[in-house]
């Protein structure tokens, strides 16, 4: 099982491309086992707009939960419902492929006590990589783990707040959008002037596989 660390510990091949890779929304399906777990507490997820707490409501209810309640829902999931999570539709087949010529990081933001369950979710599905653990922008980790490597390096993430920060923090790393969720994909913000946005797996791998082998630009 990946058991997490620093972004300055964690293993880099600095021979190999390096690939850091988010969890929710990119490698599992974040939002489809929220709204189950929230289901069986009495809640209901409405994907209306493209933020977490504001889609929260009580069953039958026409305003959404007070943030406080959805922060416990939150923090619950993570800690009892966090492995009950679908893997996104060709994730767990394209890092395999990626892996045989590029070390791969992942990076997800989640609460510490996610730690175990989050690690046990990947190797359950064949995606046990190095695992790290982040809070708040992403972007001081990637380019701590983008600088430990000689080749070159992709992120891929579904916000576009962390991949604004690894731009800022580290320009030199390639950066894709990819939102797992059909559901979502039209409420997110996309902006493919900074970072290219590809919401199929297979599709992205081909694009990963030519920036990191020196065949795209």
């Amino acid at each position: 099982m990946s058991e997490p660390q620093a972004p300055s510990t964690v293993e880099v091949r600095a021979d190999r491309p390096l690939l850091i890779v988010d969890v929710d929304e990119v490698l599992g399906l974040f939002m489809h086992g929220f709204g189950r777990f929230v289901a069986e507490r009495g809640y209901e997820l409405r994907l209306e707009r493209f933020a977490l707490f504001q889609n929260l409501y009580r069953a039958g209810a026409s305003e959404p939960l007070d943030l406080a309640t959805g922060r416990v829902l939150f923090d619950d999931f993570f800690r009892f419902g966090a492995e009950d999570m679908d893997p996104a539709p060709h994730a767990v087949e394209s890092l395999t492929r990626l892996s045989r010529n590029a070390h791969i990081v992942v990076l997800t933001n989640a609460p510490g006590h996610a730690r175990e369950p989050r690690g046990r979710w990947l190797a359950r599905h064949g995606i046990d990589f190095p695992l790290v653990i982040n809070e708040g922008p992403k972007g001081a980790a990637v380019a701590t783990l983008a600088a430990r490597t000689l080749g070159p390096a992709a992120f891929v993430d579904d916000l576009l707040p962390n991949l604004d920060s690894a731009a800022l923090a580290a320009p030199a790393v390639h950066r894709f959008q990819l939102v797992a969720d059909e559901r979502l994909r039209l409420l997110a913000p996309a902006a493919p002037e900074r970072h290219r946005r590809i919401d199929h797996w297979p599709t992205l791998a081909d694009e990963i596989e030519a920036v990191l082998s020196g065949r795209s630009l």
